[in-house]
């Protein structure tokens, strides 16, 4: 979906632009009293909401009334949500929060994946309904890495494996960090509608697989993700929090991409950001990692003026914290968190399948497939990893060898696999009712148990399931070794940690000391 390719704009000011080859469009936002999507004459504009066309930002007035510009070939118009209002929402949870002009449409017979139908002549008036609701200070977002299904299958192991116990879940909304699909763009929908059954509101982020590799080239390889989602890139306010939905999927032709905003995109960003108060969590929500984005600079010059900030990306199927500084050419008072999230689908549902007939897909870090569960308050927030079908407590493996003599305990490594740890938490371990704490050390290395696994796999038939990618190396193992010369008989190793966030998780495993 191209924005101002075909309009040459000249900004005046921060917020206001005129454009010369484009449309001006006029319309309202307004307060939807009675629900039936169209603005009547008793009803009352809401001022002060900022609208985008992809690169400005314009306000409405005190009656809610606005007028922007929009490319005359292929744009879109998007509301910015404010706190305290939501937009109209389709039957499966996606906000219609935008106007798609289109006026010849996009569906290319020639693609295998719809685009969008002709939008004919622009209306006089494009009107935006919002509605009341009430966001408190604190709330839950649920958080997905890539679910990327590649059939029917794939999709039927999302709906087992975390939608289920995630249905009535009370969280205000949640969000899928790109990698929707993995390239067949046709499972779009039924796993909206799967995902629909959380009964959430649910925002989508454009991922490197959500493409339409049919395209020769970047502009034509969105459309089927603006036919379903709208823009690729928007940002909305809940509570004191401002999210950005960031596309980083610069599309190269020939199935090749890379991580890049490109210059409307920061042009947004910078806009968009100027609306926020300083004191705000600004939240910025994405499909590649920051750190190996092409303008990563060019952000986080944007975003170091907010010392309540967060970052967070998906996309390389498995978990790690990033505390970014000046050597990474962060300027910021405070170092910046951006945490590169687990997958849904973990390692693209490989690995064998369990008694439910649905693929382990460890990630190559060891951790599990799963999801996170974001907290907010005020400008403030945490997050606790959530492994799929495991219960709530489970967040590390013990790696351990089954039995020792007493002689080797001083020489054998104990190695704890802590899934959503970081350089910030604190992991301990004792051995037996009576030990002692001692501190475990941060080891990045193999996880012993995925390494295990993949020793395993030759001597499987091929229908237990998709190979396992190569080890990755973790950043969240702690490694110690016993105490000289334990007691004989059956001991419990226990461990205990502390994240970031002061959360506290314990488990436990059994050793055998001859």
């Amino acid at each position: 979906m191209k924005n101002f390719y075909g309009a040459v704009c000249v900004f005046v000011g921060l917020l206001t632009f005129n454009c010369y080859g484009a449309s001006q469009v006029e319309g309202v936002v307004f307060h939807d009293e009675n629900g039936n999507g169209k603005f009547d004459r008793k009803e009352k504009g809401i001022e002060n909401v900022y609208l985008s066309n992809g690169t400005g930002l314009v306000k409405t007035n005190s009656d809610g009334k606005y007028s922007a510009y929009i490319d005359e070939q292929d744009d879109i118009l998007f509301v910015i949500k404010p706190s305290g209002w939501k937009p109209v929402r389709d039957e499966f949870g996606v906000s219609r929060f935008y106007y798609i002009h289109n006026p010849s449409g996009s569906d290319d017979e020639q693609y295998r994946f719809k685009g969008v139908a002709p939008t004919g002549k622009l209306p006089k008036s494009v009107d935006f309904p919002m509605y009341p609701v009430d966001e408190p200070d604190t709330f839950k977002m649920i958080c997905f890495g890539d679910t990327q299904p590649r059939t029917q299958e794939e999709v039927d192991y999302i709906a087992h494996d975390v939608v289920q116990e995630l249905v009535g879940f009370d969280a205000a909304f949640g969000i899928t960090l790109g990698d929707v699909v993995f390239n067949n763009l046709a499972l779009l929908e039924p796993l909206q509608e799967l995902v629909s059954t959380i009964g959430v509101p649910w925002y989508n982020i454009h991922g490197n697989h959500d493409i339409n590799f049919e395209s020769a080239d970047d502009s034509n390889s969105d459309e089927t993700w603006a036919r379903l989602y709208g823009p690729n890139y928007y940002s909305f306010n809940y509570g004191k929090v401002h999210f950005v939905a960031l596309d980083n999927i610069a599309y190269d032709g020939e199935k090749r991409y890379h991580g890049e905003l490109g210059e409307e995109q920061l042009a947004f960003l910078k806009n968009d950001l100027a609306t926020v108060p300083k004191d705000a969590l600004v939240v910025l929500l994405m499909h590649i990692p920051l750190n190996t984005t092409d303008d990563q600079k060019e952000v986080y010059d944007l975003l170091d003026d907010f010392p309540n900030n967060f970052t967070i990306a998906a996309h390389w199927h498995r978990q790690a914290h990033f505390f970014l500084d000046e050597e990474d050419g962060w300027m910021g008072k405070d170092e910046q968190h951006h945490l590169v999230h687990a997958t849904v689908c973990g390692s693209w549902w490989s690995g064998a399948k369990d008694e439910n007939g649905i693929p382990h897909a460890t990630m190559a870090d060891g951790a599990p497939n799963g999801y996170s569960i974001v907290t907010f308050k005020d400008n403030d927030y945490s997050i606790r990893f959530k492994a799929a079908r495991r219960p709530a407590d489970h967040q590390m493996n013990i790696y351990a060898p089954e039995v020792i003599s007493s002689k080797e305990a001083s020489a054998t490594q104990i190695a704890v696999n802590v899934f959503a740890g970081s350089e910030r938490s604190t992991v301990e371990m004792k051995l037996g009712k009576n030990g002692i704490w001692m501190p475990m050390k941060l080891t990045p290395m193999f996880d012993p148990y995925y390494v295990e696994l993949k020793k395993l796999e030759p001597k499987l038939p091929k229908e237990a399931g998709r190979p396992l990618p190569n080890p990755s190396e973790s950043t969240h193992i702690w490694t110690a070794n016993l105490p000289k010369s334990p007691k004989a008989g059956v001991q419990l190793i226990q461990v205990r940690t502390t994240d970031m966030f002061g959360q506290t998780y314990e488990d436990k495993r059994s050793i055998r000391i001859e």
